[in-house]
């Protein structure tokens, strides 16, 4: 049993020493091989979430098995295929619309806040504009600074 242990760990000790070397001989593509590590971990990440995202709404709702019809009706799977693309474009269309209409504003003081902000700055742009000459081609910051 310990010549076993030994052995794994003679071993583990021997490709530590080879990474070291490699790296030692070849540090360009050592960070080379170490970068793009990291991007193919961070594209597949981004992946899994754009999928969980995407499919979150789609997947909790199974859809409902319609009855088998005769396969002498072409006419009727052709109707079938655009019923259930038009069934998938409104299903995207209504979560867009819910999307819009949802309230990011977790209160009403952040919701107050964010109004205030923004009649500020339309305040602001409106001086900013009243201020400007009338005269045509010195719509420039040079008399300000």
């Amino acid at each position: 049993m310990e010549s076993v242990e030994s052995s794994a760990e003679m071993a583990l000790l021997s490709n530590i020493l080879a990474a070291y070397s490699f790296i030692t001989e070849n540090p360009e593509r050592a960070a080379l091989y170490f970068v793009s590590g990291i991007c193919v971990g961070l594209l597949l990440t981004l992946f899994a979430l754009v999928l969980r995202v995407s499919c979150q709404t789609d997947c909790k709702r199974l859809p409902t098995k319609k009855p088998l019809r005769d396969c002498n009706s072409n006419s009727s799977d052709s109707d079938d295929d655009s019923d259930t693309i038009s069934d998938i474009s409104a299903r995207r269309h209504r979560r867009f619309e819910r999307t819009l209409n949802m309230n990011v504003f977790t209160s009403a003081e952040e919701l107050e806040r964010a109004q205030r902000l923004e009649e500020r700055e339309h305040i602001i742009r409106e001086i900013w504009m009243n201020g400007q000459p009338d005269i045509p081609g010195t719509r420039t910051l040079n008399r300000y600074y």
